[in-house]
């Protein structure tokens, strides 16, 4: 969940901006001129947090603030609602994943031993906090594992959407762990598969080819793994239209996958292969059996199931 109010160790105030006075601030005879509280305006920025700023208050008082003694007035008035942050330590959401997967090039089938181990899954949070003030994070995420887990609503809109990142993690061979109702969605995957799979995966291709050939010009240079990660895409897309199913593993591409990986196919023949594919993924829409949106009602009745399980402290 994307926080409402932006703040960072290094962020300075502008001129211009609302405050709020954390400290009582006194007038040059050390009296009380307004209480702590009060809301005053940056006329003066200070060129770092070792210098203070110049504030103005309502009746034209000015004073000398550190960085330490003000708020933004925007933080101040939203305190801890919907700061999911605050509460993730205390309601531990990472034991709440119903679903845990590896994504990446290990599921790909183009692994090296170099590479990552990319873990995903979904989340589903117990229904107090998702009810509460606080609200509750639209994705976890834990560096130190390479895992991101997203909650559950937001899951199954990317995958109606036809994301590919998400819909990969449905159909990867690589399961770590899947809880009973998450096994429910995987029985159900096939609903999150339609021909709006053309344009998610056509419409992503082509605008990062372009943004590549507009790099080429311009610099001289590409990132060939992206390259191959995008050819990976369309063969997918096109086998995903042609028999339902997102055949995550591409390992019977890999030769020449890696070959544009390791620069050793010229550009003009991956711009061939890009587009011979286009015309492949045109006649796959052309013929596919798929319907021309996802089933939204299936998706709306489990996510409403997950909800009434949520209630419960055992995790479903």
């Amino acid at each position: 969940m994307k926080s409402r109010v932006h703040n960072s160790p290094n962020l300075i105030y502008s001129v211009g901006t609302q405050v709020v006075a954390l400290k009582q601030v006194q007038g040059s005879n050390g009296e009380a001129v307004h209480p702590a509280g009060a809301v005053g305006v940056v006329v003066r920025s200070p060129r770092d947090r070792q210098h203070s700023y110049r504030v103005r208050f309502p009746d034209g008082f000015e004073s000398a603030l550190h960085h330490n003694n003000l708020m933004l007035l925007a933080e101040y008035k939203q305190g801890a609602i919907n700061d999911a942050n605050k509460t993730l330590s205390t309601h531990g959401l990472f034991d709440r994943v119903i679903y845990r997967c590896v994504v990446g090039s290990r599921a790909f089938g183009l692994d090296t031993e170099e590479s990552d181990t990319d873990r995903r899954g979904i989340y589903l949070p117990p229904a107090d906090l998702h009810w509460s003030l606080y609200g509750v994070p639209e994705q976890l995420e834990n560096d130190e594992t390479e895992e991101a887990c997203w909650e559950l609503q937001k899951f199954l809109i990317m995958a109606l959407k036809g994301n590919p990142n998400i819909l990969e993690c449905l159909y990867t061979p690589l399961v770590e762990f899947a809880s009973p109702l998450a096994q429910e969605l995987l029985d159900m995957r096939d609903a999150f598969l339609s021909r709006l799979v053309y344009q998610t995966y056509n419409g992503y291709v082509m605008s990062q080819f372009k943004r590549m050939q507009a790099d080429l010009r311009n610099q001289g240079k590409i990132k060939p793994k992206h390259v191959m990660h995008l050819i990976r895409l369309l063969l997918s897309g096109i086998h995903v239209l042609r028999e339902g199913f997102v055949p995550v593993d591409v390992g019977q591409h890999r030769e020449r996958l890696f070959a544009i990986k390791n620069e050793k196919i010229p550009w003009g023949d991956i711009e061939a292969w890009r587009k011979e594919l286009h015309k492949e993924f045109d006649k796959a829409l052309e013929e596919t059996d798929l319907p021309e949106r996802p089933d939204y009602e299936r998706a709306n009745e489990f996510l409403v199931r997950a909800r009434r399980a949520a209630i419960a402290e055992e995790l479903p």
